[in-house]
């Protein structure tokens, strides 16, 4: 082959490409060519000749070329594949070379994330030396999965402190220590769903030597990742019965049965990218003495991804036990402020 031929063959390859490449005409007139990825939220993810890998607010976004092929995931549970444009900030369904405004009042989420483990660890630590002498430190650490029909949560905590006026007179003032974990399974994909959980927690402080705990019941799913406008959103609701063996140190083994509530709600903050806001709460009330002993846990926090996966914490938990050990109170709460990897 001769150098014009070659040279020809180039330069049709480059036009070629050129000429199939996506591009993205903004409001403002101007426009990027490269490759379309998915939509996330109210966004676009794009890879730029020129920018490389940007999220374009669909707002912004006056007509997409692209014939890439995206999923659309229905309420009802059902997914399809279509190809997807965006003409004056609204997401269309192209359909025999036109563009149709998509109608998204069944729709539940476009381009859902691919299953995969999430998970983080936070922790944080102070050390004080001088007219106080003392040691702060707690490490946190979570993971889960969704399925198509099941979820996996767990999560760890250890909390530790010591303060005093020197080294030899220090007193431990926090030595906790628990870790859980629950499996759900939706019956019909979304909605209602059964689970099986279990809980083990030890505090020195609190005089409790250990406490395991066991349950099942049902739950409903009220919306999971659902945007309404101000960013994704999940929300739901739990009520079962969990069995409880505990030891506190100078008091005889106890176990009794209990009802359990439980809800749970997270918050995407669309408003400020990496904001999130979360909310747990569970109250479990014995069986035959629901107002001479009952457990309660809850927190409730916020996390800022700054940087690639590095996040900052801040989280207040409250727990709650109507019949506790010997001298001890019966509120513990925890100020949490640190830093996190999550992934």
């Amino acid at each position: 082959m001769n150098t014009k031929i070659m040279v020809a063959a180039l330069a049709a390859a480059v036009a070629a490409g050129t000429a199939f490449a996506d591009k993205v005409t903004l409001k403002s007139g101007s426009y990027l060519t490269g490759s379309a990825g998915d939509f996330a939220g109210e966004k676009l993810k794009f890879k730029s000749d020129e920018l490389g890998d940007v999220e374009i607010p669909l707002e912004k976004i006056a007509t997409l070329e692209s014939a890439k092929v995206h999923v659309v995931k229905y309420l009802d549970g059902r997914s399809e594949e279509k190809v997807l444009t965006v003409k004056d900030g609204e997401v269309a369904v192209v359909d025999g070379g036109e563009a149709k405004k998509l109608d998204r009042k069944g729709v539940k989420e476009l381009d859902p994330e691919k299953q995969a483990w999430k998970g983080s660890v936070n922790g944080n630590a102070l050390l004080t030396r001088g007219n106080t002498v003392g040691e702060t430190a707690s490490v946190e650490a979570d993971a889960s999965r969704r399925w198509e029909k099941d979820r996996f949560t767990s999560n760890a905590g250890y909390y530790y402190a010591a303060t005093g006026d020197s080294k030899q007179n220090k007193q431990k003032t926090m030595q906790r220590f628990e870790v859980q974990a629950q499996e759900d399974h939706f019956w019909t994909g979304e909605g209602f769903y059964t689970y099986v959980n279990g809980k083990y927690e030890s505090d020195r402080i609190m005089d409790l030597e250990y406490r395991w705990r066991i349950g099942a019941g049902i739950g409903y799913q009220w919306f999971e990742n659902r945007d309404f406008g101000l960013g994704k959103s999940s929300f739901n609701q739990e009520l079962g019965m969990t069995y409880i063996w505990e030891k506190y140190r100078h008091l005889n083994c106890d176990d009794f049965a209990t009802f359990r509530y439980a809800h749970h709600y997270k918050w995407d903050i669309a408003a400020v990218d990496g904001l999130a806001f979360a909310h747990n709460f569970e109250i479990l009330p014995q069986v035959d003495d629901w107002t001479g002993n009952y457990l309660i846990d809850t927190d409730v926090g916020i996390t800022y991804a700054f940087r690639a996966n590095w996040q900052l914490v801040a989280k207040v938990e409250w727990d709650y036990k109507k019949k506790v050990g010997i001298g001890v109170k019966h509120s513990d709460i925890r100020y949490i402020l640190g830093l996190g990897y999550k992934w």
